[in-house]
């Protein structure tokens, strides 16, 4: 068991970002790593969709793949699965993700605040017990509707063009900005060249310590000193976009 990988289940490829923290904090370990980009993106779908689409997900690297843990490297999926799967995988540790914006408190809490997140983030519960528990009153909540698409996509100036669009009437007048979904890290140069220079909070690097404390509690880190395998699976049937994203996950990863 202690040598089982470890599952992340994300919409697409934006979980990288999550997975590049975990292997820094534990490259003893294996990682199974599904993109689902065939129902990419979450944000916009129905709670009962995300619920069905993540369990189907879960059953894979769990009870076929043999995880011995699961993370949800994605917001959406995290604020609308997360209590399910707990409860339906009760035998299996499973760490989900959530936008950071309690370091805005720790951090900078006087300082103005975006959080870009997907519609179904921003409307969960889950999200706005989050909220409401560290509001700071210097916050805008923004959803980013189709933003995670263009970036899983890798349509750049499009995604130039679409953040000057959103952001621009923030430009010089926001501090920290809370990136609310695992695909926004990777766009932060863009985001940057918009708002000007402020303070980013995602949760990776949260994610990845909590996965360790978990293993570590439950007695289940790999003893192996040499580096672990990284399998990725995309759920896309065409054979093309597949290689595609494969090649991409392991830029990212690698980058």
């Amino acid at each position: 068991m202690k040598n089982a990988p470890v599952g992340f289940l994300d919409s697409g490829i934006g979980g990288i970002t999550v997975l590049r923290k975990a292997v820094g904090v534990l490259p003893f370990e294996s990682y199974r790593f599904f993109s689902d980009s065939l129902n990419n993106p979450y944000g916009d779908k129905e709670d009962r969709e995300i619920k069905a689409r993540c369990d189907e997900i879960a059953d894979i690297l769990i009870n076929k793949e043999g995880c011995k843990a699961l993370v949800l490297a994605c917001n959406t999926a995290s604020a609308k699965a997360a209590e399910y799967l707990r409860e339906k995988y009760a035998d299996t540790p499973i760490i989900a993700i959530e936008p950071a914006y309690k370091m805005v408190h720790d951090i900078n809490p006087g300082g103005f605040t975006l959080v870009m997140a997907t519609r179904g983030t921003l409307e969960s519960e889950k999200f706005h017990r989050l909220y409401y528990k560290y509001n700071n009153n210097k916050t805008d909540l923004l959803a980013c509707v189709g933003l995670a698409d263009l970036i899983e996509q890798g349509r750049e100036d499009e995604l130039k063009a679409y953040l000057e669009n959103l952001l621009g009437k923030y430009a010089g007048k926001v501090e920290n900005v809370v990136l609310g979904c695992t695909h926004y890290p990777l766009a932060e140069k863009e985001i940057k060249a918009v708002l000007g220079d402020v303070m980013f909070f995602d949760g990776a690097d949260g994610v990845a310590r909590q996965l360790k404390a978990v293993l570590t509690a439950k007695d289940l880190l790999n003893p192996s000193e040499e580096k672990g395998t990284i399998i990725f699976t995309d759920s896309s049937p065409d054979e093309e976009t597949r290689k595609q994203k494969e090649e991409r996950f392991f830029r990212y990863l690698n980058g």
